[in-house]
């Protein structure tokens, strides 16, 4: 309660600033000094008349702070105690009587001194307001003051020293915990009728920051003090009343187990008469597991119908042995059990820039994905679908989501599950049966919420026992999974609260009702650059420290891994190139350890580029580059694989008809699939149609086969991407025309000659760039698929948006033979067209 002196406080008196402390008026309490501005304030005090005043500090960080420091209202307090530990250390006992306004430092050496005033309360609401808000406060604080004091005079349980006749360490109490014992009783509160007083009554009871607590000490209207108190003492006043009204309810249900449980004990006093007593210690502790779970009054009623059926069978029975097995299931699956979300955006962008090199839009979509789960906890949000190559991250990602989270993580992997039994669990008619993988992976994690990671989902089969990708659909529907049913517990469980992230590597092979259900982030292959980075700072100082190598004793330069990336490893992700670090590794481990002094006195063992191929063998992968010089007849196109974006040759050349019918035949080789060879017959059939104004003499398109060829026919190929580059190769076969060898193409086309957008775009850019080309045409419509190319690239390599055939062939085919001369035979091999170097345009 507020001291409030007979007349009001004013003159002059020591200061002493506080750094982090706020106090306000109505209780006593110590502080420790050990500024020597402080000790000599508190001195000059206890000299006097054992007053002065505390002010906060705007800035805790300033040492000797002057009035533009403080805070312009402070509390005027008196020395109780003054306890001295050391020169220079005190700890002051004080009494903080009431606030006062501080109106001038009229000195501050050796201590500051200031001048003082009464604060003086404005009004910004009519008196009656006022009145009615002062006694909603009073009724507030009343009802948890007396609770508080309830609760602190009530008598603790016996602790182990206790019974052992020993009297238990006293726990050291807070600051809240001495304002409480200091603050007024229930009665005192409800006698109250300044608001000031309230309020300062009401300090103990609330939870204030720093901040507020200025705020508090500072604000000179009555009526907004009480406003900021009244929302917290409402909260704590409404919790208290639904503990009371619960407590009523409960007291009928207490005395009912009580009856039970006496009941029971007469029972197993009865069976140990009789010598049962073995046979029922597993029920009995069974039945105390699950009445002490959790778990919602439909399981726990399925468990007890399973407990009962036990105890009239034979332990050494089958049956009974089912049943205990169920009951057990029950018990360990985390009903009730939830972490708490922990959602800290930055320190989830931390943490996912730490644990992953690159993948900037990956990483933003998880960020939003985050924030909202912030901002609207209670909201089921979408299902994610994590998609691209082997070894990009997918998993992991899952792993740093629920590192961000604080949540528990837990992994299924799917691929080859083809019984529904996997996901739906077996029932329990068959021997051996068990829950299915949704409801052990939640026994695992130990939480109802965990971040849940649905691996290889596009590897999911089926059979004539079930397809488990219908059977996911319930699980992955937030409309349906709050009651999910397993087929061996035959209860419902609630998966709402389960964060699912699904992964996969293939889109096709997913079922599309499922796919509906998830929102898809498309994962990419790494970059270079970012293979790289990702070698660099993750994948070596791992494979050193696997390897027991220590972080001074290995020195591989950046032209090192950059040579086993592009020479060693072809893929989207980074598995195989850590698989050769880790060749690397061991290659030094020997060498440090063949030393005379072993590895601790052995030099540092540095790899260069020259020596890769004795420690990882010959080089591996050999990326196709471009060209040397422009050639009639091939073109460069641009091929999507799994593991990138590669460049892909395209041959084409005019023969002489060797049907007797005449000429006009396409021979296609080179393992092209459907999809390939209908591009390639329509791209000649544009070409025909519009022989006249690209300079062809259809006399000779009459009287010619024309073979188009894809080299490596090993592998296959498919797709309508290579349209454009097969029409540019045609007609430079029937034309003469060589192709410029520093650009590529990529397009579908159609009978009418206009460039159809394609997929791939940033992997056939990235692998063209790998190749050395210089240029690169693709559909205009592909332009917004230009924005996730990382800036280096688009600064080595010109992108060109093409609408039409016609736009790439003015570019990449050198000059028409001049009007009225017959087209130029087909070029000699290439050492004789070194000779006679073909004319191209800027």
């Amino acid at each position: 309660m507020s001291q409030h002196t007979a007349s009001p406080p004013s003159g002059q008196y020591p200061v002493l600033p506080l750094r982090t402390e706020v106090q306000l008026p109505g209780h006593t309490a110590p502080l420790e000094i050990g500024r020597e501005a402080s000790v000599r304030a508190i001195e000059a005090a206890s000299r006097d008349d054992n007053l002065l005043v505390v002010v906060p500090q705007t800035n805790p960080s300033i040492r000797d702070p002057q009035q533009r420091d403080l805070v312009e209202i402070g509390v005027l307090a008196e020395l109780v105690q003054v306890v001295k530990h050391s020169p220079g250390r005190f700890t002051a006992v004080m009494k903080f009587k009431e606030r006062v306004r501080v109106e001038a430092i009229v000195s501050s050496d050796p201590f500051l001194v200031a001048t003082v005033s009464p604060v003086v309360p404005t009004h910004s609401v009519p008196a009656d307001k006022l009145a009615a808000l002062t006694r909603t406060a009073r009724e507030y604080l009343a009802a948890v003051a007396a609770d508080a004091q309830t609760a602190a005079t009530a008598p603790a349980g016996k602790d182990e020293g206790e019974d052992k006749g020993k009297k238990p360490p006293a726990k050291p109490k807070d600051e809240k915990s001495r304002m409480r014992e200091q603050a007024p009783s229930a009665a005192q509160i409800l006698a109250m009728t300044d608001p000031d007083q309230i309020v300062e009554a009401a300090v103990p009871y609330v939870e204030l920051e720093r901040d507020d607590l200025v705020a508090l000490l500072v604000e000179t209207d009555p009526a907004r003090r009480l406003e900021r108190v009244v929302p917290q003492l409402e909260r704590r006043a409404t919790v208290l009343r639904l503990r009371a009204d619960i407590g009523a309810e409960l007291e009928g249900s207490s005395a009912r187990t009580h009856r039970e449980k006496v009941l029971r004990d007469r029972m197993r006093q009865i069976q140990e008469e009789l010598g049962e007593a073995d046979d029922n210690a597993e029920l009995d502790e069974l039945r105390t597991k699950v009445d002490d779970s959790k778990m919602p009054d439909e399981v726990r009623a399925a468990a007890r119908k399973q407990l009962s059926r036990m105890s009239q069978m034979q332990p050494s029975s089958p049956e009974y042995t089912i049943a205990r097995t169920y009951v057990e299931n029950l018990i360990d699956l985390p009903f009730g059990v939830f972490t708490e979300d922990q959602i800290d955006v930055s320190a989830a962008r931390a943490i996912l820039e730490a644990e992953h090199s690159g993948l900037d839009k990956v990483k933003k979509r998880i960020l939003e994905f985050l924030a909202v789960r912030k901002l609207a906890p209670d909201k089921h949000g979408p299902i994610l679908l994590l998609a691209g190559p082997p070894g990009v991250g997918k998993t992991s990602l899952g792993r740093s989501i629920a590192a961000a989270l604080g949540r528990k993580y837990v992994r299924a992997s799917l691929g080859g599950v083809r019984d529904e039994a996997e996901i739906r669990g077996h029932r329990r008619t068959y021997i051996g049966a068990l829950p299915g993988r949704i409801i052990s992976s939640l026994k695992k994690a130990g939480s109802m919420n965990p971040v849940f990671v649905l691996d290889e989902i596009d590897k999911l089969a089926s059979d004539m026992r079930g397809d488990p990708a219908a059977a996911l659909l319930e699980v992955l529907d937030p409309e349906q999974n709050k009651e999910f049913v397993d087929h061996y517990i035959e209860v419902p469980v609630d998966l709402t609260k389960v964060m699912f992230i699904a992964t996969a590597n293939q889109l096709d092979s997913i079922p599309g009702p499922l796919f509906d259900r998830m929102e898809l982030i498309e994962i990419p292959g790494y970059t270079a650059n970012e293979k790289l980075a990702i070698a660099k700072n993750h994948l070596l100082p791992k494979q050193t420290a696997e390897h027991g190598i220590e972080k001074d004793k290995l020195e591989i330069p950046d032209a090192t891994l950059s040579a086993v990336i592009d020479g060693w490893t072809r893929e989207a992700g980074v598995r195989n190139l850590e698989r050769e670090i880790a060749g690397l590794c061991r290659s030094a481990a020997v060498e440090l350890a063949s030393g005379p002094g072993g590895a601790a006195e052995a030099p540092p063992v540095a790899i260069t580029p020259d020596k890769l191929s004795d420690i990882l063998g010959p080089q591996k992968f050999e990326h196709d580059a471009a060209e040397r010089r422009p050639q009639v007849g091939v073109v460069t196109g641009l091929a999507w694989t799994p593991v990138g974006g590669d460049v892909m040759f395209i041959e084409v050349r005019v023969l002489p008809a060797v049907s007797k019918g005449g000429g006009g035949d396409l021979r296609l080789t080179g393992q092209m699939g459907e999809v390939m060879r209908e591009s390639a017959m329509a791209a000649l059939t544009w070409v025909r149609s519009n022989a006249a104004r690209l300079g062809i003499d259809h006399d000779k398109i009459l009287t010619s086969d024309i073979h188009v060829h894809l080299p490596q026919g090993a592998i296959k190929k498919d797709g309508p991407s290579a349209g454009v580059a097969l029409t540019c190769a045609i007609v430079s076969a029937l034309t003469g025309r060589p192709i410029r060898n520093d650009v590529a193409i990529t397009g579908e086309v159609n009978l009418r000659g206009r460039a159809m957008p394609v997929g791939g775009i940033k992997e056939k850019v990235l692998g063209a760039h790998r190749a050395g080309i210089k240029i690169v045409f693709m559909p205009e419509r592909n332009e917004k698929d230009t924005l996730d190319i990382p800036a280096d690239i688009k600064a080595d390599i010109e992108l060109r948006f093409m609408s039409r055939v016609d736009d790439v062939i003015d570019v990449a085919l050198g000059e028409a033979p001049p009007r009225g001369e017959s087209v130029p035979p087909i070029p000699p091999p290439p050492t004789a067209v070194a000779s006679q170097p073909a004319r191209l345009p800027s």
